[in-house]
């Protein structure tokens, strides 16, 4: 019978985190469930109701309960009752928020704890901490929720790498970020996030469009802007080439209106179902991915997308950040350049738009490496054998 093993996200689930159920649904000794407060609009579409023990599903007065359990740890019966019928055999959170969040409901059903940092918990300048009173701090959850959790994870950080069992890193970058932070290096495994290179094959039937495509949440660390003022210059000599942006953020409105005031041809698509991600993957003739550090020190982790791009023979062009040199090698599998660089950014991508050889050598390289390196089978068995050892 298969052991099961708890799945913390506090809200169920963000849509760019499917990479979260991929892993799960590709168990082949254990058996995923998902426990968290909130569950987000049209979570069902990626996490199955009868797989999941979320506040809200479960418990009137959901609200109060929440606060209860963030405020001072205290969890509901029913709740509780409902995940130790599980019989987990462990917790994986996914976040180092998470991890805090997780940590007391791991002591409560004393089993071991493994927290995946993938970039902003590992990387963000997230401040000092500052002494409060318990008014103040309640007033801080009920109005500043941003800076009541930053300080949490803050205040609790020590404790989570104390007493959680095992730390998963995405790349070799979030390790030593984490090393940086005191987290002890025994505990941290580097781990990639696979993708599923059955899913994610290319279709050779399906016509390759004069498509840059971007593809990820409109927020800074994304570096968005930057490639709107490269295709701003590639459009002078190359006015077919159309920018395609999918995903949304807080910057949408300002990036449409840079778009608006430099572009030729481009689209806003907002978020879009994996599946039609994949559609634009084929028909693109590149991705371009280029993420930069924020003001406050945040970085990507290793940005899923990329990867999945690799896998239908896309080739990449993206920045010298985080762990991204980890999966794309500079003209062997795409390119690298340094972050916001516009100008080396637009030479690459009329390269690689006029030269459909290049476009070739690079896609089937990059189709090699996820193969080898990334691929989602090989990469739980990896998963499951950490499991295995906690």
């Amino acid at each position: 019978m298969k052991k099961t093993i708890l799945i913390y996200r506090d809200q169920l689930l963000p849509y760019s985190e499917t990479f979260i159920p991929a892993q799960v649904d590709n168990f082949s000794e254990y058996s995923g469930y998902y426990i968290g407060s909130s569950r987000l609009p049209n979570s069902e579409l990626i996490i199955p109701r009868n797989r999941s023990i979320i506040i809200d599903d479960v418990l009137a007065f959901p609200s109060i309960w929440k606060t209860a359990y963030k405020l001072f740890n205290i969890t509901n019966p029913h709740w509780i009752k409902q995940i130790k019928e599980l019989k987990p055999a462990l917790i994986h959170a996914h976040f180092g928020l998470d991890g805090v969040l997780a940590l007391p409901l791991a002591k409560q059903l004393n089993i071991p704890l493994i927290v995946t940092f993938h970039g902003y918990y590992a990387t963000a300048n997230l401040g000092e901490i500052v002494n409060k009173n318990g008014l103040k701090y309640g007033q801080d959850y009920l109005s500043r929720r941003g800076q009541f959790f930053r300080e949490l994870y803050l205040r609790k950080r020590a404790q989570l790498f104390d007493e959680a069992d095992c730390f998963i890193a995405v790349s070799e970058f979030i390790k030593n970020k984490l090393m940086a932070q005191g987290c002890p290096e025994a505990k941290i495994k580097v781990h990639y996030i696979g993708i599923d290179v059955e899913k994610f094959t290319p279709d050779a039937n399906m016509e390759c469009q004069n498509i840059v495509l971007f593809v990820g949440r409109l927020v800074e660390k994304k570096g968005c802007e930057y490639l709107i003022k490269a295709i701003a210059q590639v459009q002078k000599t190359n006015p077919e080439l159309e920018l395609v942006i999918i995903g949304d953020g807080i910057l949408r409105q300002k990036l449409e209106k840079l778009a608006a005031n430099s572009l030729n041809k481009y689209r806003f698509l907002g978020v879009q179902p994996p599946e039609a991600v994949k559609t634009w993957l084929n028909q693109a003739k590149m991705l371009v991915a280029p993420s930069i550090t924020t003001d406050q020190g945040e970085t990507e982790g290793l940005p899923i997308v990329i990867l999945e791009a690799m896998a239908m023979g896309l080739p990449v062009i993206s920045t010298i950040h985080a762990g991204i040199p980890e999966a794309v090698k500079h003209e062997e599998t795409g390119f690298l350049i340094p972050e916001k660089d516009t100008e080396t950014m637009a030479k690459y991508i009329i390269q690689l738009y006029q030269d459909s050889k290049l476009r070739k050598e690079l896609g089937i390289a990059g189709q090699n490496r996820i193969k080898r390196d990334f691929n989602l089978k090989m990469n739980t068995i990896k998963l499951e054998n950490i499991y295995h050892q906690i």
